[in-house]
């Protein structure tokens, strides 16, 4: 059976390699959908985070802070529809395919999100 703090830990791993994935990305036609996918599998384990597992099952003193800059980020920023309207008019436009990952980059490493996410993950 698996515990919290392994089921936790897997999460945060596919945070972190969707993460890194967006960081990696070179701004190609196409990379829209890409962006869009690693996006929306964060965006879900985010809400799984926020959602499902609780602050009592999880003992390190870590989690709750970042389990709170989970459901802030979840809450203040949100680039599904931004992505949408964009890919038909400009998704062959490298530039505007950087701005955006960019833009996503910089709201997942708000209040050191991802470090902290890095952090846990870590001490787990």
């Amino acid at each position: 059976m698996v515990t919290y703090n392994e089921y936790l830990k897997s999460i945060l791993l596919q945070i972190l390699e969707s993460y890194e994935h967006l960081k990696e990305i070179q701004d190609k036609p196409g990379d829209l959908e890409i962006i869009k996918k690693e996006l929306l599998k964060i965006n879900g384990f985010l809400k799984v985070i926020a959602n499902k597992i609780e602050d009592s099952k999880i003992p390190h003193s870590d989690f709750k802070p970042l389990k709170s800059k989970f459901k802030n980020y979840l809450e203040n920023y949100s680039f599904e529809q931004e992505i949408e309207t964009m890919a038909p008019l400009y998704q062959d436009d490298t530039h505007r395919i950087k701005n955006m990952r960019l833009k996503i980059l910089e709201s997942l490493e708000d209040n050191k999100m991802m470090e902290d996410a890095k952090g846990l993950l870590e001490k787990i």
